[in-house]
């Protein structure tokens, strides 16, 4: 198959990696485990047998209402929690085959649906907001946009970095998070022929 580059002729690619079909159950379970894998997982409480404190029994047992043995019971302010959280990792396995299918998927729905634009280069050569403005005006793009490059150059993260919803990332930095959550991806010439290397 070929994908139409912006100004330039088309550019033949794996129909394997552009075209196949979408496996919506296997997206999501991808998109699950990469943002589990991003969580700190560090929530610690105490339980009641961990906090300082006497354990002196504060009342006598019977008489004075509810039985109490110490201040320490989670029924009182200040005192250990039930179920106390403990640092856990929230890490899920995923193939690495199931992983790159479910990118080819991404990219390929994302052709399907037209949000998928590819350029020759960005012609970004100096760190200026206005000509990285310029530019997505001339490809016809908005909302939450994704520019990925074989090899981004600083110019091009500083061009963009005042733009809101407007991310650069390296081929290698492609997570099928950023790719979801894009309202279009703007890939150069290159970065397509890095992504079918990795991807075949």
């Amino acid at each position: 198959m070929e994908l139409n580059v912006i100004g330039a002729k088309p550019l033949s690619v794996s129909d394997e990696v552009f075209g196949g079909e979408f496996k919506q159950a296997l997206v999501h379970q991808v998109v699950v485990a990469y943002q589990a894998g991003g969580r700190a997982g560090t929530k610690a409480q105490l339980s009641r047998g961990e906090l300082s404190g006497t354990t002196k029994k504060f009342k006598k047992q019977k008489g004075g209402g509810a039985r109490h043995g110490d201040y320490r019971a989670p029924i009182f302010v200040g005192g250990g929690v039930t179920f106390a959280a403990k640092p856990r990792n929230y890490e899920q396995k995923v193939n690495r085959k199931a992983y790159r299918v479910a990118i080819r998927s991404i990219l390929a729905e994302l052709n399907r649906q037209d949000r998928l634009k590819v350029v020759e280069g960005f012609g970004i050569e100096a760190p200026k907001t206005k000509s990285m403005v310029a530019k997505l005006a001339e490809l016809q793009v908005s909302g939450r946009v994704l520019l990925v490059s074989e090899d981004a150059s600083e110019a091009l993260y500083l061009a963009a970095r005042n733009i809101p919803y407007l991310h650069v990332v390296d081929v290698m930095a492609l997570n099928p998070v950023n790719l979801v959550g894009s309202d279009h991806i703007v890939l150069t010439v290159d970065a397509v022929k890095k992504i079918e290397e990795w991807l075949a």
